[in-house]
């Protein structure tokens, strides 16, 4: 069949030097042997041929367009993995979101964790790890007479092989989880205090809703290893061990892992206890998920005027789409692990999310965090979870369900049960292609390649800010760089109109903001959502720790916060 090129890209696509700065130093195919991506659509074509390989031929072509197009506008944004690695010759993995195994308390079992671990960082995959499973310091090892090194010690051998394969990628390469009743969750707790240990990891302790009740009612709270009480404490002064150290130093996050496993429509067979590095993807042991987005800040039509509406039905479209795109990635990717491949044919686990939220609430005249940007947001996530189900439906009633559905199970899952009617009975008909189906991840990089929106569900950081960048001939250049719905007023009004008071930005928003826009989220979720609750220097302790109740009695799955401080600065600045 002879092949068209499809949606040509003009130069006027990038709307911000920032934007074509990170295409040419993220997603632009370059080879030892020269680019290969000569133009923006060239990177676009590449992808959405790759993605398209696997459908059939009288639908390839035009399915391949469709995906070109969305991307081009920058409406549908697939995770960096994809951006990069889709239709390359390059041994990487399509999949951003990886749990790797249950670690076997020996050494041998937590060197090959290890490997495998170091095989899929390699390709390109964050990971995440539950410590939990692995015997408490000082605890003596049977046939050797010798106390064990306890969990702590084998992640900062994980780390040091992060280091090692990912220099330059920066911290946060993957996650540590731990349960709050293991005898060593004071000490990892704590053990980023040593502002030299564990830098490529995110810290994450999983609570319970039996600690959460033993906090509230002030009662003692037993560690044990093995169903063996090792000692007790006060839950009060665990809790506040956890507080003090992220309010120090913004770590470590709160996992509700009680409800991250009753949400999980996958219950019935598996226990979910990590998340991939950014805690968006709660996930199984072996467990992967390839990620994309949705750019609500380029489907409000007429922004900033009193006829500006979102266009939910290109919404919906959009994310019907997404779910085809998805599924298709998870035949096309290669993986590190035969276990990961197995787990990605058998449960077909994809994560459709939004970016752009921010920006889109104030092109619409909504104040992030008011009641109205509340319903807003919930409103989106409902009719994005109900297209999703409606598409995973369809698609099973082409290709068939995903190997491990069971309609005995699956369908009593709180996300089945939380969709439209017409929707519950075509899962009901045709079953589901993917066990899960959304997810809201933080986004970073693909914002700024479209135009710097506003990232994930977070708040416009600053209207504008400088940013630092190298150029290749390795000088340091300042450039100021314009949040996206800034810099489309100033197109639409002139660069001296002043901005409507829907303009908000970090610094106007309290704690109680952050937690009502992910809570509205999360409800129509399947998965997880990356959020942090951005903190002022001077909150006071004991208003801090209530961001994490609140956040807990509002329904979300976990809870991350970041407050300027001595030990890790501040992030950005304007």
């Amino acid at each position: 069949m002879k092949e068209t090129r499809y949606v040509a890209v003009p130069d006027t696509a990038f709307s911000q030097p920032i934007a074509e700065q990170i295409w040419a130093a993220k997603y632009r195919y370059k080879t030892v042997g020269g680019i290969v991506d000569k133009t923006l659509n060239d990177t676009l074509y590449r992808v959405s041929k790759g993605l398209t390989s696997t459908e059939d031929q009288n639908t390839r072509d035009d399915v391949r367009q469709t995906i070109h197009h969305a991307m081009s506008e920058f409406k549908l944004l697939p995770a960096g993995r994809i951006l990069a690695g889709c239709g390359t010759a390059r041994n990487v993995t399509l999949s951003n979101t990886f749990v790797m195994r249950t670690i076997p308390d020996s050494v041998t079992g937590i060197m090959d964790t290890l490997k495998d671990a170091a095989l899929t960082m390699q390709m390109g995959g964050g990971i995440g790890f539950d410590f939990s499973t692995i015997r408490p310091s000082g605890m003596i090892v049977n046939g050797l007479d010798c106390p064990a090194a306890g969990p702590l010690s084998a992640m900062d051998i994980f780390d040091a092989t992060c280091r090692m394969l990912v220099k330059g990628m920066g911290r946060g390469a993957m996650m540590a989880t731990m349960r709050c009743d293991h005898p060593d969750i004071e000490a990892f707790v704590m053990v980023k205090s040593d502002r030299s240990r564990l830098r490529n990891f995110n810290l994450s302790v999983m609570v319970t809703d039996e600690f959460m009740e033993a906090v509230e009612h002030d009662r003692a709270w037993t560690l044990h290893w093995e169903g063996k009480q090792m000692r007790r404490l006060r839950a009060r002064d665990l809790w506040n061990a956890i507080m003090k150290q992220t309010y120090a130093a913004a770590e470590p996050g709160v996992l509700f892992i009680d409800r991250i496993n009753a949400a999980n429509p996958m219950r019935f067979v598996e226990t979910i206890s990590a998340t991939n590095s950014c805690a968006e993807q709660p996930l199984p042991p072996f467990g992967t998920c390839p990620l994309t987005s949705i750019n609500l800040a380029q489907l409000v039509e007429a922004p900033f005027t009193a006829n500006a509406r979102m266009d939910v039905a290109q919404l919906r479209s959009l994310a019907g789409l997404a779910v085809r795109m998805l599924d298709n990635a998870l035949d096309v990717s290669k993986f590190a692990l035969p276990e990961q491949a197995e787990m990605a044919r058998t449960q077909r686990r994809i994560g459709i999310g939004v970016t752009g939220v921010a920006d889109a609430l104030a092109m619409l005249g909504a104040r992030y965090g008011s009641p109205k940007a509340v319903f807003m947001l919930g409103s989106w996530m409902q009719a994005i979870q109900n297209a999703t189900y409606y598409a995973s439906a369809m698609l099973a009633k082409e290709r068939g369900p995903f190997d491990a559905y069971n309609p005995d199970t699956h369908l009593a899952a709180p996300a089945i049960q939380s969709l439209d009617e017409d929707v519950r009975a075509a899962v009901e008909t045709y079953g589901l292609r993917n066990a899960t189906l959304t997810s809201v991840a933080p986004t970073g990089t693909i914002s700024m390649f479209a135009g710097n929106v506003s990232s994930g569900i977070e708040p416009i950081f600053s209207t504008s800010f400088d940013r630092l960048i190298t150029t290749p001939d390795g000088t340091k250049t300042t450039e100021r760089v314009m949040d996206y719905a800034a810099w489309k007023h100033g197109e639409l009004f002139g660069v001296d109109a002043p901005l409507p008071d829907s303009f908000v930005t970090v610094a106007d928003l309290t704690p109680d903001d952050h937690v009502a826009m992910q809570a509205a989220a999360q409800k129509w979720v399947d998965s997880g959502i990356s959020k942090t609750v951005n903190c002022p220097e001077d909150i006071p302790f004991d208003a801090f720790k209530d961001i994490y109740r609140n956040a807990y009695d509002a329904g979300c799955k976990g809870c991350t916060t970041y407050r300027p401080n001595a030990v890790t600065g501040s992030i950005l600045s304007t």
